[in-house]
């Protein structure tokens, strides 16, 4: 990384794209406090969060999807569902459910039809097709209710139908959400996004709209490609 500098304004709907090394997911470990940055500051709604652990970032509401599954596989889809929401809330499992349990439970259902996974509800989530796992991630990022969501390839393997659903229901997504999304389908990302960031070799190289990316001679050389440009 080489001094980026990423301003996003809340409910803002940013793409970042690059490249594999370009640095994107770097950027999202940095923000999210999984790596520490060695020099500059990372800020999140307006408190310098810089030393500040990813838990208690998550708490302050950020929340976000990895490349790389983090779903628990031996359990059902409402079970992951529910620890999503259950984690943020700084709650604890209970051996007797509680009140709060049973509000957590109809979260996680609820947030099983926003992302189209209602009827695999009671399913094992080593079950799923990779698709289906995709959804689920992005719904254990959504059910915490986060003030900034950050996607990490969320459309990755997902068939033509389910990227469609998935574009639909980002673009619907809560305005006051800030939503920064890393995706190489171009269809998706600027679609859904209002302000692309574009990386590579650690660092920015443009910014711009959807509109002006697309036209980027830079972008074309380094990244797109004619045919992706003109069908974006």
């Amino acid at each position: 990384m080489r001094s980026v500098d990423l301003e996003v304004r809340p409910g803002e709907r940013r793409a970042v794209l690059g490249p594999n090394g370009a640095g994107k997911t770097t950027v999202f470990n940095l923000i999210s406090g999984e790596f520490p940055p060695s020099s500059g500051r990372v800020e999140l709604f307006g408190q310098d969060v810089t030393n500040l652990p990813a838990r208690k970032r998550a708490r302050l509401g950020l929340s976000r999807t990895f490349q790389t599954s983090r779903l628990f596989a031996g359990l059902s889809v409402e079970d992951n569902l529910y620890l999503g929401a259950l984690g943020v809330a700084a709650g604890h499992l209970r051996m007797v459910p509680s009140g709060k349990d049973d509000v957590l439970r109809e979260k996680a259902r609820a947030m099983s039809t926003q992302v189209g996974l209602e009827e695999r509800l009671g399913d094992f989530v080593a079950d799923l097709s990779h698709g289906e796992q995709r959804q689920l991630e992005v719904g254990m990022a959504l059910v915490a209710e986060p003030r900034l969501l950050m996607l990490d390839e969320p459309a990755a393997g997902l068939s033509r139908a389910e990227r469609v659903r998935l574009t639909e229901m980002l673009i619907g997504l809560d305005p006051d959400i800030t939503l920064i999304l890393i995706e190489h389908d171009m269809d998706v990302a600027l679609k859904v996004a209002k302000w692309v960031t574009m990386m590579h070799d650690g660092r920015v190289i443009v910014e711009g709209t959807p509109e002006q990316i697309r036209s980027n001679q830079t972008v074309h050389d380094l990244y797109l490609g004619s045919g992706l440009i003109e069908h974006a």
